[in-house]
Parts: C-alpha cells; structure tokens; sequence
C-alpha cells in the first residue's frame, strides 16, 4: 500500500526544491518593462549574483537552462579553430567540450575516471606539453552531478600557472554554486557558468556567465560571436532590455530576487556551512549502511565528495526498484544514475532550500525502502545521519 499521499519530496540534483517564498514572488502580474521595479531589480540581481560568486567582475545572464551559459562562455571567447582541454570527471565537462565541438572548436580530453577528482599534476604536464599554445582554454566543472566529485579549482589554477600557460580557465559551477565555497577572483577564474535551479533554488531557465579580465579580451576576437549571445551589446547598454537581448526574464527575475534575499538573510558562508553538514549526514548514512553488495560510495575520496549530491553505488540491490518504492510508496523521487551509472546507482541531491528534516525524511525513506527489499545493510543509515546533525544543532 502506498503511503505516499502527503507533500511529495524531491531529493534529485536539480531542479532542487523551490521555496515558497521564491514561488510566491513568481505570482505577479505583467510590470511595467521600461522603468520602475523591475528595472531595479533587474540589476540589483546582477549585482548580488557577483556577490554569491565572489566577483567584482561582470555577469552575462542568459534566458536559458544551465547548457545556454555553456553556449554563451563558448560563442563569446572561443573561435572556430581553437581547441579546448575537457578535464573529464564524470559527465559535465565532456558534454560542455562536445557543445564546442558544434561550433568547429576542437575538443580534447584529459581522460580521468569516475571515482577520482581531476589530477592537477596531469594538467601541468599535458599543458607543459603544449609548446605551440594551441589550447586556448581548460574546461572544468567544480561539481559533477553525475560523479558527484568535487574539483579542486584552486589547485587546477595552480596547474595551469605552474605550466606558464595562458589558457583561459573555464569553470561550470551549474551543481555547487551557493552549496560550495567558490571565488571566481581570489582562484583566478576566467569563465563561471551558473544556472538558477539548483543552488540558487529558482527554477530552471536563467544561465549565468561570468568573466574576467582575461575573458573579455578573449571576447574581442572572438569570431563565434552571435546576434542572441554576444556580450557587446548586453555590457553597460543605454536600454535595460538589452541585457536580456529582448524582453525580460520577468518572473524568474522576481523569483531570483527573493532567493537572494533568503541566502544574505542566512549568510552565503552559513548556506556553505548548512551544506555541508547535511552532506556529512548523507554520507553518515551511506557508510553506516554499506555492507557486501550493498550501497557504497562511488567517490573514493572523502575530500572530493560534494556537498550538493552523493552518487550512492547499489552493488546487487535494484536500482530501479528502490527508487520506485521512494517514489510510489513513499513520496520521494532520488536522483538516477546517468550515462555509466544508469541502473547501478542511486543519486541523493542536498542542495538548496534544504533543512535537517527534509534530509532525514529522505534517508529515513532509503533506508525503509532497503529493509522492504532485504537488502544488505550494516546499520542504520537514519540513525548515524542524526547524530551528525545533532552535533551540529
């Protein structure tokens, strides 16, 4: 029998939970587009958008999901011809270096594997390696949903300035920004690529691009550059709807609004913090319940285990019948597993508008669900979950 008809839970990494307040912001009518509110709000985001990603540099945003800002970082530096290093660790950054592909830059992979984070000092030496500066540009991301790996970015910097090479670095923190730390200056970023619907708890449909110094000399020869995404136009424009390219994102600007406030209402650095103590839950959890052909970690490494989503290995358990029994029986939806992970894995997304109830509700749930099945178990994953967040309360 299902016990799932109540408020249903999605614990997926992203599109994360929408707040309240955020789909209440939504629910206005039609402004006035010219002057007034909207206006201001409209660049009181940009400004606090650099603020969340610890930049005085400038954002570009995208009406689009997550893979628009890809499109907009590459149409706006690169140029046909170029070729771009991909630091693979899972899913993300290959795609990004494909969508480059699309546009005749060449790709190359760095290869990695699924359960390391990207090796700087592969880096280093593959750009020590490039003595004609043929790659005009590292393309990383900083979480890989479908890994769930952390990157060090700080330490791909350094790589790449231990190589003396000038390629832009290119950074997609779609997955972690406002769940991670991250300093788009002090690491010496060029490119960050951000969308709304996971970290910044808006739904899906604004991208977000932001670029240094460094970046927007690249801009200028770029011969990518399109009518919709060109920068030119959007930078400092005498009509706001320029920034858009057209007519404003009206709704999500709201929306984008209201969640900002929520995050300076909490503090960035205690959003950090909230994230990740209830990752240190989740993985309580995980090893609290692993056992022979049971659940396990895919990421080998505690330290490069994020603090947004944790891919969670079922060994002989059914994937796919645990998360059915969340979802039908109980009322929780868990990530799948992507690409290699398809059917061998669960994903638990913690990220966003996320407390220590909504958390211990979904692992409670998971772990129901393994007893139902009689899968392996060591212990109780609720259990050591609780303790982690009642060290913290």
């Amino acid at each position: 029998m299902s016990l799932s008809h109540g408020r249903p839970m999605v614990s997926i990494p992203g599109p994360s939970v929408i707040p309240d307040r955020v789909l209440a912001a939504m629910h206005r009518p039609m402004p006035n587009i010219y002057e007034g509110d909207l206006v201001e709000v409209s660049y009181s985001v940009q400004d606090d958008l650099k603020t969340i990603a610890r930049t005085e540099r400038p954002v570009y945003i995208s009406v689009s999901n997550g893979h628009g800002a890809w499109e907009m970082a590459i149409s706006n530096t690169l140029s046909r011809g170029d070729k771009v290093l991909v630091l693979e660790s899972g899913t993300f950054a290959v795609g990004w270096g494909e969508m480059a592909e699309v546009s005749g830059v060449k790709a190359e992979v760095l290869p990695g594997n699924d359960s390391d984070p990207v090796s700087p000092e592969a880096l280093e030496e593959r750009l020590k390696a490039d003595l004609s500066r043929e790659i005009s540009a590292v393309m990383v991301v900083q979480v890989d949903t479908a890994t769930s790996v952390r990157n060090d970015i700080e330490a791909i910097r350094a790589a790449i300035d231990a190589a003396n090479h000038p390629a832009l670095l290119m950074v997609d923190c779609i997955a972690s920004l406002g769940c991670e730390p991250y300093e788009h200056d002090e690491w010496g970023v060029d490119i960050t690529v951000a969308a709304t619907q996971k970290g910044l708890m808006v739904p899906p449909g604004l991208g977000f691009v932001f670029a240094s110094e460094k970046a927007m000399i690249a801009h200028k020869s770029a011969d990518l550059r399109n009518g919709y995404f060109d920068w030119e136009p959007r930078t400092n424009p005498d009509q706001h709807y320029k920034i858009y390219c057209g007519t404003p994102p009206i709704q999500h600007l709201w929306a984008m609004r209201e969640a900002l406030d929520m995050i300076f209402e909490e503090g960035l650095e205690n959003v950090w913090r909230r994230h990740r103590i209830l990752a240190d839950a989740v993985r309580a959890a995980v090893d609290a319940w692993h056992a022979p052909d049971g659940v396990s970690f895919n990421i080998a490494h505690p330290q490069s285990r994020s603090h947004s989503v944790t891919t969670v290995l079922t060994g002989d358990i059914n994937a796919v019948e645990l998360r059915r029994i969340a979802e039908s029986d109980a009322g929780v939806t868990l990530g799948v597993g992507l690409d290699e992970f398809a059917d061998r894995a669960i994903r638990i997304g913690h990220m966003g508008h996320l407390n220590p109830p909504m958390i211990l509700g979904t692992l409670g749930t998971i772990e129901a669900a393994l007893i139902k099945m009689g899968a392996p178990m060591g212990s109780s994953g609720a259990a050591a979950a609780a303790a982690v967040i009642g060290a913290a309360l």
